[in-house]
């Protein structure tokens, strides 16, 4: 035997841990280039210019923020609202969780350099923050040119505004979601939802979503992108073989029921898989396991770019995935 011979198994443990190392000085050259390039990045405080305001100041911010003041209420409701204590302390409970909202401004342009860097073509949006009256469905509004954030939907899980608010909606209104729900609403307006109405269909959607806020946040964790806390995302690692093995066993990849939705996909308290454990399980699970097959098809096809992952069939992307989950 040629002393230059070397096991298979032994050539694969001493080439893994060098593309290992390739791979990390790809990625690390990857965000040394993101970090460079520059964006205009606009942040409007208008939650503080209408805190800080009198009635003599309105015109002046009618002026500013047109797309505010709707037209048919006139400046005495606006008058009113300045001296409402509700509002005042919805006010006061924005600034004491978000201060001079530095740390959420560098984490919004790193967001938008990421976004310039896989999608040149796209604009940087002029950003308002504002307070809502706790509207957490609309928190995040993103047109072609405005963004608009209502901090009073990210003062924590457990502020005293969210009492009457189920837990699992709740416990997303915290800070640390915000720049995550800002990249989720850009990639709505990107990532295409299906013609094709099968579950498999759906979760993959979703799972680019996810997916592609790998790219836009690398330095997020997992249960931040999702909106689960980092029990939520443990549970759903260490089950993820028995849930895939559920979904095969009762044929719901290719279903077209509607009712999967509700299940699996739309925001809950829970997932409905009709067993004892769906009271200790996260909702949404159908899109944590899209989410693993895009990670797994990326995985074994790394020449593949984010925008044709992103409109690839989700029948293609699952078959090329090869997608098994972990044990």
């Amino acid at each position: 035997m040629s002393k230059y011979f070397f096991p298979r198994n032994y050539i694969f443990f001493f080439l893994c841990p060098i593309l290992m190392v390739f791979a990390c000085k790809e990625i690390d050259k990857r965000e040394e280039d993101i970090a460079k390039i520059e964006v205009d990045l606009k942040i409007s405080r208008f939650d503080r210019a209408f805190a800080e305001a009198s009635p003599s100041d309105i015109p002046d911010l009618k002026q500013q923020y047109p797309y505010l003041f709707p037209k048919q209420f006139p400046d005495s409701i606006w008058e009113t609202k300045m001296k409402d204590t509700i509002q005042i302390e919805i006010s006061q409970e924005v600034d004491k969780v978000f201060g001079d909202f530095q740390k959420e401004t560098d984490e919004l342009e790193a967001l938008y350099q990421h976004i310039a860097y896989y999608f040149p073509e796209s604009k940087v949006p002029h950003i308002v923050t504002l307070t809502s009256d706790v509207r957490y469905d609309d928190r995040v509004i993103l047109t072609d040119t405005l963004l608009l954030l209502g901090l009073d939907n990210y003062l924590g899980k457990d502020h005293h505004f969210y009492r009457s608010i189920s837990r699992y909606i709740a416990s997303v209104l915290d800070k640390r979601f915000l720049v995550s729900d800002v990249a989720n609403a850009f990639s709505k307006r990107v990532v295409k939802y299906p013609r094709n109405r099968t579950f498999l269909s759906r979760m993959v959607h979703y799972g680019k979503e996810l997916y592609l806020k790998d790219k836009l946040l690398p330095n997020y964790t997992d249960g931040q992108k999702i909106g689960y806390s980092e029990e939520q995302i443990v549970w759903a690692k260490t089950n993820e073989e028995e849930i895939w093995r559920y979904f095969v066993e009762r044929d719901l990849l290719y279903s077209t029921e509607s009712s999967l939705d509700r299940r699996f996909l739309d925001p809950a308290p829970f997932s409905k898989f009709q067993l004892e454990l769906d009271s200790e399980s996260p909702g949404r699970l159908g899109r944590y396991m899209g989410w693993q097959i895009v990670r797994a098809f990326s995985g074994k096809n790394p020449e593949v770019e984010l925008k044709q992952i992103l409109a690839m069939p989700a029948d293609e992307l699952f078959k090329k995935s090869n997608y098994k989950p972990k044990r």
